[in-house]
Formats: C-alpha cells, structure tokens, sequence
C-alpha cells in the first residue's frame, strides 16, 4: 500500500499535533513519577477487596503447605497467583485509577483465582482445555515473581490435538497506568489487534511499562517456555508483532532473535535511542563515550543486517510522527543492500488503517503458511555484544571486542563444504541439532573461515552436527566443545552492570561496621532506591539476604549484588582482592589513580571469584533512573562495566552521584585503558 500525497492541512498536523511525552519531559528536575499515584477507594470498595484478597491468600497458603498436591497442580499455581498479585500490588502501592471500572474487575479476578484455587485444590486444572480468553502466569526465574500473560485461543481448537499450533507474540503499547490488574482486566475482555483464526497468540505483559527491555525481554522467553509447556507450538510459525511502544518491541526482538521467527511485524513505536528522541522528545542529548556504546545494545538499527534471517513486514501511519521508526530502519536496511517492506496506513495518524491491518495480515499469513527453515543454506548475522550470540546454526562464544560490530557470512556451499566469512569474532560454533544438518554424511566435512580450510569432526549418525573453532595469532583452528580455562566475556557473562538483572539475581545486604557512615548512607540509600525502583519499573521484589546468610547455594545459582564496602559487607571483604579496582580504608584503587575513601565509592560488574559462571554487582540496581522512565527511548544502560561515583556530588533523577570515571573491562575481564571523552 503506497502512501498518498500529503493534504496541506495534513502536513501542517504532524507539525503541531501535541503527544504526551515531549518537551515538557526533558526537564531532568520535574519529573513526574511513573507509575503516577493513585486515587483513593471508597471505605466499603477497601474493605470488600482486603477481605476477598485475603481469602484467596489463604487459599494459597493451603494449596502451597498441601502436601498431596501433586506436582502438576504445584505447578499451576502461578495461574492462580497473578490474580491475588494483581489486586494485592494494586491495594498495596495506591495503584487505583478508575475505581469505577477497577473495583468490579479486581472483584472478577478475586474470584477467579478463588475458583482456580478450589478447582486445584481437588487436582482439576480446567483452564488447561478452555479455548478463547485464557490468562495465565509463570514464576520468574530472575526475582521469584509471578508474572501474567494472556492467551487467546481459536475457539475451534482441540488443546488435546497432536497437532502443533502457529504462534503470534503481541507486545503492547505504553501506558502507564497498565499495572497488572488493568492488564489482566484487558486480557479478559478482548482479543487485542490481530487474532489469525488458526494461531495462538500471546500477549506479554512484559514486567510493565519498559519496552520490553532487560527483564522485560527475558519475559518474552519465560513466557514462551510456560506456553510450550501447556499448548503444542510450531517452532517454525513464530510470529512477533506489536503497536507504539510494542512496535518498537517488536523492532528489538525481531532484529537481535531474527533467527527464531517466521515474520516479524512491528508498528510504529521506535527503533533506536539517539534520532527518535532529537525528532519525537525533541530533546537535546550530550551522552558519553560509553552511553554511544551502550546505544549498541538495543538500537536496532545497528542490527538491520539480522533480517535477512526474519521476514519483517513494517507498518506506520502516514502521518504518524512515529513513522520514524520505520524510515531509519529503511534507511540502515539500505546501507546493508536490503529494501523493507512498509504499509501505510494514507492519511492515519498513530493507529492502524482497516485496510492496512489486511494487507499486513494477508503477507505475514502467507509467511507462517510457509514457515521458517531452521537451517538456511545462507545467513548473515551482526552483533555487538555476547548477549545476543545465535543466529540460526551459528553461536559465537566470543568476541575480538565488545561493542564493535562483529558479523558472520554464512553459507552451506555443497554437500561438505560450508563458508564463514568474519569480522570481530575469535570463537564460534556450527550448531545443528540432530535430523536437522544437510551435509553428506559419507563425506569429510571443510569448513573454511576467512579463507583458511579447516577439518572438523565428521557429521554423527543422528544428523547432528557441533564443530567449535577458535582464533588464536590471527589463525583459526578446530576446538574442542568446552569454553578455554580463565576468564573471558562468554554470552550470559559478557556485562555491562545492568546484564546482572536478566537472570537470577539476590541482593546482599551488609551487617558489619561501614568504612564511614556517609559511605554507609549512601549504599543503604542506593539499595533502598534499587529494590523499590525494581518494583514500580520491573514488577518484582528482589531476593535478598544478609551477608552472614549467603550460602553456597546462594553463590552457585545467583548473580550477587553486593551492597556496603569491604569493611560493612563480609562477602564483598572475602573477594575484594580478586577484584580489578581495589577498595580499602585508604581509596579506590584503579591502574590509574587512587580516589579517597571518604569520596568515591566504586560500582562495576565481575565475574564472581567464588563461582565465575556468576557475577557479582557492587553497590548498584539497573542503571537508568526516573528521568529516563519517561520515555521508553531512554530506558538503556547508563552505566559500562564499572564507574567510580561521588558520592558528595548531589542525587539527580539521572544519577546517583558524579561519575568521576567509568569504562569497560577487556574480553578477559581485565583492566584496560578507556577514553574519558
């Protein structure tokens, strides 16, 4: 669908139309809190909904202490708790907007969980065979909260057929009043944008109010593996889709995980930090060196190349000043030779055109119809970060250098010959799980990296295939499958600080004498910020314990935030000298100078000296701060690897304190020299 020529009058509204976020949100001390607070409920409104919330509470407290409960009832619980955190989060942190619509829907869910509750509690899980509306809830790995989804599920379907289902993710649009009980009311009463009459579709909740980043994104992956563990999913009709702050969602997944899906189709939203917000927040940036860097990580422009592996068809209104999205990323897909699809909705502003949504659902119908190949015979992948490291057959394990452009050019040539052409990588894997790998078994394989022939371990019987090669002095050579001994940036193990919040985490707080108490101030102010802040943003309550609790346990499966110094903190004592940045009586210790103790306090990210499959963090929660949470452009990290803070300078809604240094350690983890500028 071709975009008309613009009307006059039309042109002159994408210039003065007025958006919610704009100017009046750059001013870094007015910020309005979001989430905003709430309105007060009438005293009966209150006490019918306390005294229901605590029926269900109880109900399961029963069902968790019931010792014949077998393991499949134990696990739906989570399809109960969401509606008692739903409602109990929305009594406790004042999060009632319009009691009039709010009050009876949080009544409805109340009851609901009271009915699963008593049908779990004689072993039935009826919600497993109902078809239509489903809401349903998995428990995080990250912070042991349960978090919502919706489903909805074609009425014709039979759960119990063998056959497996297209599945069609939808990212929702901002709004920050969506607390978990307006979410849940949602997806109780509509099927949302797009329900293809043969194919699950699952709305994310997304832990709130963040673009799906950080743990929103790992939501994504939570909540897919509690579908595939109730519905059978084709792995290979894998849909992302989303609108506004979902349309920039859908951007993200579709081009750093373009490998998992048959079709992507965002709509609107944004697709990269720097330009969105100078055009739409008209807003004036001044980042550091760092901050450009840390922009690699969720900018999809930078990663246009990756969908050449996904099918992506864009969608914008025609005079949407969101529209931007899309026109960067047509002008990155440029540069790297690709053209994008892009529907426009004529003479529509932010919302879809009926015609549009046709046309969209007719292309991305056509695409699942034909489904995604696991193992293309050609693949193309970018990446600036070990954080995303697949792309279909291949897995990079390590990089020359994080946050330079690092890219694969892959291609089955033959029977036995496969061709990897490669900038900025130093250890990667052909990965091919068994059935799936098209080489002639009878044959020795070769695989050749940037002209250099290389004979790996032949194909196994199952047809699967795992060869792992490294560089070393500029030349590659056959590995074995384990990661080399010592320490280096591996994926899931790569930083910066705020990559410690996206998987298992427990914050550690100090019991002992501090260095001083304005240090001692500062961190349990610090820590305080962290946990209520991972609340209102990430909807979570962090696991924490006191130092002299930490156990082996707890250091095998848990990043450790460490919060205090090495005198108040025991753990943080019995690891400080394995660290790069020392921290005494005396300063802070880098290579480069020494920063007085009763000034600067450091916060960095390491592996873990009592288990390096771990991190620790010191002395810092995710990175970004209220400022940012009023555009979801801003919500990156702020923060590299490590920083030495002041923490005399005074608090900001952007920082905790001066940033008198910060950089990034080197691919082992090692100190190395960073520019200041």
């Amino acid at each position: 669908m071709l975009p008309r020529p613009l009307h006059p009058f039309l042109a002159t509204l994408i210039m003065t139309t007025a958006f919610a976020d704009g100017p009046a949100d750059n001013q870094v001390d007015a910020v309005r809190p979001v989430p905003p607070p709430g309105v007060s409920l009438e005293p009966a409104a209150q006490t019918q909904l306390e005294e229901k919330a605590t029926a269900l509470g109880q109900a399961l407290d029963r069902l968790r202490n019931n010792p014949t409960l077998s393991p499949e009832s134990r696990s739906a619980l989570p399809d109960v708790e969401v509606f008692y955190k739903a409602v109990r989060d929305a009594l406790d942190y004042d999060e009632f907007y319009q009691p009039e619509k709010e009050v009876p829907a949080a009544l409805q869910l109340l009851e609901e969980g009271l009915t699963r509750a008593a049908a779990l509690a004689t072993g039935q899980i009826p919600w497993n065979q109902q078809t239509g509306l489903v809401v349903r809830g998995y428990r995080s790995r990250i912070d042991g909260s349960v978090q919502p989804y919706g489903l909805v599920i074609p009425e014709t379907m039979d759960v119990s057929s063998p056959d497996r289902r297209r599945l069609d993710t939808w990212f929702h649009g901002r709004g920050e009043k969506l607390t978990e009980l307006n979410f849940i009311r949602q997806r109780l009463k509509t099927p949302g944008e797009f329900a293809p009459k043969d194919a699950i579709v699952i709305h994310l909740y997304g832990r709130y109010c963040n673009a799906n980043k950080f743990a929103g994104e790992v939501d994504l992956f939570e909540a897919l593996d509690d579908v595939k563990s109730h519905y059978r999913i084709d792995e290979n009709r894998m849909v992302v889709r989303g609108f506004s702050m979902g349309g920039a969602a859908c951007w993200q997944f579709a081009t750093h995980f373009a490998g998992m899906w048959a079709a992507a189709a965002p709509g609107a939203g944004f697709s990269e930090t720097p330009e969105f917000l100078r055009s739409f927040q008209k807003e004036t940036l001044d980042p550091t060196w760092y901050e450009r860097k840390l922009w690699h990580w969720y900018d999809a422009t930078d990663y246009a190349l990756n969908l050449f592996n996904c099918p992506t068809v864009a969608y914008s209104g025609e005079i949407d000043r969101q529209k931007q999205a899309a026109d960067i990323m047509a002008e990155a897909l440029a540069r790297e030779g690709m053209t994008l699809t892009h529907i426009i909705g004529p003479e529509t502003g932010h919302r879809y055109h009926p015609e549009a949504k046709e046309e969209i659902d007719r292309q991305i119908d056509r695409l699942t119809a034909r489904g995604r190949n696991p193992i293309p015979s050609t693949l193309k992948f970018v990446t600036f970060t070990l954080r995303y490291s697949r792309m279909r057959w291949i897995q990079l394990h390590g990089l020359e250098a994080h946050w330079e452009r690092a890219q694969v050019d892959a291609e089955i040539l033959d029977a036995q010959t496969i061709e990897l052409k490669t900038t900025n990588i130093s250890d990667l894997s052909i990965v091919m799980a068994p059935g799936l790998c098209p080489l002639d078994q009878t044959l020795a394989p070769t695989v050749i990296i940037d002209g250099q022939d290389l004979q790996p371990p032949g194909i196994l019987t199952d047809r699967s295939w795992n060869p792992r090669f490294v560089k070393r002095n500029r030349r590659w050579e056959v590995a074995d499958s384990n990661d080399p001994p010592g320490l280096f940036k591996r994926p899931g193990l790569q930083g910066p600080i705020d990559d410690a919040f996206m998987d298992r985490f427990m914050m550690v707080t100090p019991t002992g004498r501090p260095l001083n108490p304005v240090i001692a101030s500062w961190t349990a102010r610090e820590q305080q910020h962290a946990i209520t802040h991972w609340r209102s943003q990430f909807r979570g309550r962090p696991r924490i314990k006191m130092d002299g609790e930490i156990t082996l346990e707890d250091i095998r499966d848990h990043h450790l935030i460490l919060w205090g110094d090495p005198s108040s903190n025991s753990l943080l004592r019995r690891i400080t000298q394995a660290l790069p940045i020392r921290w005494t009586r005396e300063g802070v210790t880098t290579p480069e100078r020494v920063y007085p103790a009763d000034r600067f306090v450091p916060v960095l990210i390491y592996p873990n000296p009592l288990n390096p499959k771990r991190y620790i963090v010191i002395n810092s929660g995710f990175t970004f701060r209220e400022y940012d949470y009023l555009n979801n452009a801003r919500q990156v990290a702020k923060l590299p690897d490590w920083a030495i803070i002041d923490f005399t300078s005074p608090l900001t809604s952007q920082h905790a304190g001066e940033v008198t240094q910060a950089g990034f350690f080197d691919e082992r983890w090692q100190w190395k020299p960073n520019p200041q500028h």
